[in-house]
């Protein structure tokens, strides 16, 4: 069973039950139900048109639950007459899809949720995992998503920056997660910026850009996480930096300071230094201080914490710390790397410990213990 294929033609299925007339949440749980029945049959039987399969089948699993609802009967006269089987329309419905998945009365959380579930093909158990909920509470939450867009067609889509938000949540997920969303997300962004002219747009899609060609050098061999400093930059992919900065400097022209602007321009700074010594980190400390005033994030501040720390000394960048929460995520494992940088191994690796143990995947609760041991091994116990 080709699970890459069923996830690839899950948004255009999807999209088309919802042009034919199905509701999102219906259309949704119809689609779920004949991948299940394709992973069932097809490595015994593989259809020749893979994609016509699983719009017939999921037809009439539409079908059979409009008919099974005496609340929807009124529906009958429309949905009544099944579609002949035959090739499905090369539709791409899937931008449209994330816009009817970021609905504005959603919170961004849920819209995220419910595009991985929709539109990405992960299942409630996968997305579970990515939040560190029970997978209980993510049904829930999904379930909830999905009735509150069902009644919403393609004429009632959300708005662009939520559009943005959801893309830019996907992306992070496909660029540090088990599933790779990030370059469909890329070709999303592609898109939504031929066909909106809009400098945030252009933003988020140069921030996208400059993550990704750092995308081979973030891991070993083994797997593990490298961080930035240590990364080879002879993997970066230098024409996919060229393009980022490309698309940025036209987007900061047009002097309409978005945050994605700012982000992408704290990016283009760590791609423009050749070596991690060379990093302008004053330059990047001013664009924090831009992307503060902008969005008023505590996590953008305590990224400025560390960009402080590393342009003018550990302990300016512990002070900025201590101005923060120390519930925010990942603020146990940035106070372990300034206390590092200014000496203290003995705290640097207890903290790195606790740090491990709120670790938000595997990947960075791995790299943390590794530093608690490398700390240790060095005498810092």
């Amino acid at each position: 069973m080709n699970e890459v294929l069923l996830r690839s033609l899950t948004p255009s299925v999807l999209g088309i039950l919802v042009r034919r007339g199905a509701d999102f949440a219906a259309a949704e749980d119809a689609v779920q139900d004949a991948l299940v029945e394709a992973v069932r049959v097809w490595s015994a039987d593989p259809p020749r048109d893979p994609k016509g399969w699983l719009v017939t089948v999921a037809w009439r699993r539409f079908l059979d639950a409009t008919r099974a609802d005496a609340a929807r009967r009124r529906r009958e006269d429309r949905v009544d007459e099944e579609p002949a089987p035959g090739p499905a329309p090369a539709v791409d419905d899937t931008l449209q899809l994330y816009f009817l998945c970021a609905h504005p009365s959603l919170t961004p959380s849920s819209a995220v949720a419910l595009t991985l579930r929709a539109v990405g093909g992960l299942t409630t158990r996968q997305i579970a995992q990515a939040y560190l909920v029970p997978e209980a509470t993510m049904a829930q939450r999904i379930s909830r998503a999905k009735r509150t867009v069902s009644g919403v067609r393609f004429d009632q889509p959300g708005d662009v920056a939520t559009v943005l938000r959801v893309l830019y949540l996907v992306f992070n997920e496909g660029y540090s997660g088990d599933v790779d969303l990030a370059s469909e997300a890329i070709r999303l962004t592609r898109q939504l910026a031929a066909a909106i002219d809009h400098p945030e747009v252009a933003g988020l899609l140069a921030l996208m850009l400059l993550h990704h060609a750092r995308r081979a050098a973030r891991t070993a061999p083994d797997g593990s996480l490298v961080p930035l400093a240590e990364q080879n930059r002879g993997r970066w992919d230098t024409e996919s930096i060229a393009e980022g900065v490309e698309i940025l400097q036209a987007a900061l022209a047009r002097d309409r300071l978005g945050e994605f602007q700012a982000q992408a321009a704290i990016a283009a700074l760590h791609a423009d230094a050749r070596t991690a010594e060379e990093t302008d980190w004053v330059q990047i400390v001013e664009w924090y201080d831009e992307l503060a005033r902008l969005t008023d994030s505590p996590v953008v501040r305590l990224n400025r914490a560390v960009a402080v720390g590393e342009a003018d000394g550990p302990r300016a960048g512990l002070a900025a710390l201590a101005a923060l929460d120390d519930t925010l995520p990942r603020h146990t494992a940035v106070a372990a790397y300034l206390h590092e940088r200014d000496g203290d191994l003995t705290t640097a690796a207890q903290l790195y410990t606790e740090a491990a143990q709120k670790a938000p995947n595997l990947a960075e609760r791995d790299h943390l213990t590794r530093q608690a041991a490398r700390l240790n091994a060095r005498g810092g116990r």
